[in-house]
């Protein structure tokens, strides 16, 4: 069939790329899915740093590749053996939360319970495929690459039946867009890798998408928490959504503030080194955030002995998508997690390119592409 999808054709324009249009919009071609896939009606997608970092080059992927990867659509067609069983038993009709990171369920990444990725769908993102191999995108005879096994920025999206959790037609199309990254991403990092103690204080660094979205799930578990970030907009919105305290990084070391559980969630050196003064003796830094390869951060080796701090890396919140989109949804459904709040804007397709001036200078928290 044929689509319209936002593919991104070079990497490291230079800025505006409002300007520059790194990313046209296209008329592709995709196929039938495949055993194991389904075809998916996009509905919403949200637009993320990790489609930010592929344009500027921060993460090198194969183009052309279409983007967007934080979506939810409603299925038209399952491939052979795709619709499942129990619980997870997949029809066409079904609303779903498209997510980045596919688990086979088998390999020794899969079996670390979401602290390691799968080793297939790592594989598969980095190659610009799907899990099962290939691609099933093309234009004028030419293959497209899939970005992280969804391609959401388009009308329609083939995936692997692992890379999407079924939801209740009652959770709307952009709320279940974030839940697929933003909130797997920012919450997991408080549930699955903070493990914040009752009462305990977290610090979120880093208020955009998935800062915000690791502040609203630590609310919604109980906990104080105190926002950082250097837009005061975000410090405002922050204190809006429930925050206790916030602070620029400036102003978090001169007050000598710290927490329990700290989320560095903005991906940079000096948000990381940020995070990590502000962890109390005894407490975790838990990073999920994606810099380039090659930013460096400097702490001291002295202050995590002496006061028995501890590192956490965290890849989408250390999520197994099946087992927490549903635990989210629950909490949303009680309306303690309102993930309403995170969507800054809405913008169809042809402004996607501004949309990424946006999200780079920091001045947006969740995008969406309605279509």
């Amino acid at each position: 069939m044929n689509i319209t999808g936002a593919v991104l054709e070079e990497v490291d324009a230079k800025r505006p790329f409002a300007a520059s249009r790194p990313i046209s919009i296209s008329e592709l071609q995709l196929d039938e899915p495949g055993p194991g896939e389904l075809l998916v009606q996009i509905e919403a997608a949200g637009v993320c740093h990790s489609d930010l970092s592929v344009v500027d080059g921060s993460r090198i992927r194969p183009v052309p590749m279409l983007l967007g990867h934080e979506a939810a659509g409603i299925v038209v067609q399952l491939g052979a053996g795709s619709g499942g069983s129990g619980k997870s038993k997949l029809e066409v009709g079904d609303r779903v939360v498209m997510t980045f990171l596919p688990r086979c369920g088998t390999c020794a990444g899969c079996a670390t319970g979401g602290r390691l990725p799968c080793e297939v769908g790592t594989a598969a993102n980095a190659a610009g495929t799907l899990v099962g191999g290939g691609r099933r995108l093309s234009r004028d005879g030419v293959p497209v690459n899939h970005h992280l096994g969804v391609s959401a920025f388009a009308t329609h999206a083939v995936v692997n039946r692992t890379s999407v959790v079924r939801v209740d037609s009652d959770v709307p199309p952009d709320v279940a867009a974030v839940l697929g990254c933003a909130v797997l991403t920012g919450g997991g990092a408080v549930l699955n890798a903070g493990h914040p103690g009752l009462g305990e204080t977290v610090m979120v660094v880093g208020l955009g998408g998935v800062g915000m979205a690791a502040l609203l799930t630590a609310i919604a578990a109980g906990h104080p928490v105190v926002g950082v970030d250097a837009v005061p907009e975000k410090l405002e919105r922050a204190l809006a959504l429930g925050a206790s305290e916030v602070f620029t990084p400036e102003e978090l070391a001169e007050s000598g503030v710290t927490a329990s559980v700290v989320v560095e969630a903005a991906g940079n050196p000096r948000a990381f080194e940020t995070a990590i003064s502000g962890t109390s003796a005894g407490g975790i830094t838990v990073t999920v955030g994606l810099p380039s390869p090659t930013a460096m951060a400097s702490i001291s080796p002295l202050g995590l002995v002496a006061q028995a701090r501890t590192i956490v890396g965290s890849y989408l919140g250390s999520a197994v998508p099946q087992r927490d989109i549903p635990r989210y949804v629950k909490l949303w459904r009680a309306g303690r997690l309102p993930v309403e709040e995170l969507i800054s804007s809405r913008i169809s397709l042809d402004g996607v390119n501004r949309a990424m001036d946006d999200l780079a200078d920091g001045q947006a928290i969740r995008q969406i592409i309605e279509f």
